[in-house]
C-alpha cells in the first residue's frame, strides 16, 4: 500500500466516502472519531461496517483507547477487514501491543487469519504521548507512524504554525515522529494541510516534509491528493539513479564501496537506492 496520500472521510457520511471511495488518494481513511459528533458515533460505526470491504485500500480510524467507544468501532469493523486501524491518541508502544491482541481476538472470532489487518498509529497528538516512542517491536501489523499537529497544539495550548513555521515543541515532535519511524522501521507521515483553500501551502509543505522524509501526507481535502502524490513520487532522475546504485552493488556483491559517476557510493548509498525503488 502506498502511504503518498490518504484522504479522511467522516464514517456519518455516505456521500463524502463515496467521494473520497471514487478518489485518486493511496488511501482512503473513513473516520470515527473526530470528524463524527458523540451521539452519531453508534450509527458512523453501523455505516462504516456495512460500506466494508471495498476493492481499496481502506483504513478505518477508530475512537482512541479509553473512550467508551473503541471496542465497539473495533468489534464492529474488523469482521469487514479493512487494509487497517488508524488509532489516535496513541499514547506509546503499550497501546499498539493491546490494539494488536485486540485486533487478534476479533480476527480469530472472526474466522480471519490473525495479523492480516495493518495498524497505522498518530503518535504526537498530546504531550503524554512524547514520553515513549519507542515503537520498534510493538507489533509487526504496524505500517507506519503518522505525525498529528494540530491536536497536539491545542492541548499545548498553542497555535501549530506561524510566520516562520511550526512552533518550537511542535516542530520538536515532527523530528521525533521522524526519528522513532526510523528505529521501528516503518514509514512516517505528515499530519494535514489545515486549509484546503490554501494550495500553495499546501504544496510548500509537501515539498518540505518528503524533503525532510516522510513518505506521504494525511489529506482532509480531494483537492490535497494531487499534491501530496506529486511531492511524495521520487522524480525520474532520483528512480534512475536509485537503479543504477542497486545495479551495481549486484554486480559487485563483495564490495562495500564503489564509485559511480566519480563519486564514492556505499551501503547507506544502497539504502536510499532501495527506499526510493521501494516508494514507486
Amino acid at each position: 500500500m502506498k502511504l503518498r496520500s490518504l484522504l479522511f472521510a467522516p464514517g456519518d457520511s455516505e456521500r463524502k466516502a463515496a467521494k473520497a471511495v471514487a478518489s485518486e488518494a493511496d488511501g482512503v481513511i473513513l473516520d470515527l472519531e473526530d470528524s463524527v459528533a458523540p451521539g452519531q458515533k453508534d450509527m458512523a460505526r453501523g455505516m462504516v461496517a456495512a460500506m466494508l470491504p471495498m476493492d481499496r485500500a481502506v483504513v478505518v480510524r477508530v475512537n482512541p483507547p479509553g473512550t467508551p467507544w473503541y471496542l465497539a468501532d473495533l468489534a464492529a469493523v474488523v469482521p469487514s477487514r479493512p487494509h487497517a486501524i488508524l488509532l489516535p491518541k496513541c499514547t506509546g508502544p503499550a497501546d499498539l501491543a493491546a490494539l494488536d491482541h485486540h485486533l487478534e481476538a476479533l480476527e480469530t472470532a472472526s474466522g480471519l487469519p490473525p495479523g492480516g489487518i495493518g495498524v497505522l498509529a498518530l503518535v504526537t497528538e498530546t504531550a503524554d504521548s512524547l514520553r515513549s516512542m519507542d515503537y520498534a517491536g510493538s507489533t509487526p501489523r504496524l505500517l507506519g507512524l503518522c505525525f498529528g499537529a494540530e491536536d497536539l497544539s491545542a492541548d499545548l495550548g498553542i497555535a501549530p504554525r506561524g510566520p516562520d513555521g511550526y512552533a518550537a515543541p511542535v516542530m520538536a515532535a515532527r523530528a521525533a515522529t521522524l526519528l522513532a519511524a526510523a528505529w521501528a522501521g516503518v514509514p512516517a507521515i505528515d499530519t494535514p494541510w489545515p486549509d484546503p483553500k490554501d494550495a500553495a501551502g499546501m504544496v510548500r509543505e509537501a515539498a518540505q516534509a518528503a524533503r525532510d522524509g516522510f513518505v506521504g501526507k494525511l489529506c482532509i481535502h480531494p483537492g490535497q491528493i494531487a499534491p501530496a502524490n506529486a511531492a511524495f513520487t521520487p522524480s525520474e532522475e532520483r528512480v534512475v539513479w536509485a537503479r543504477r546504485v542497486e545495479a551495481a552493488f549486484a554486480a559487485s556483491p563483495d564490495s562495500g564501496v564503489l564509485t559511480l559517476d566519480g563519486a564514492m557510493i556505499d551501503q547507506p548509498h544502497l539504502k536510499l537506492a532501495r527506499r526510493i525503488l521501494a516508494s514507486i
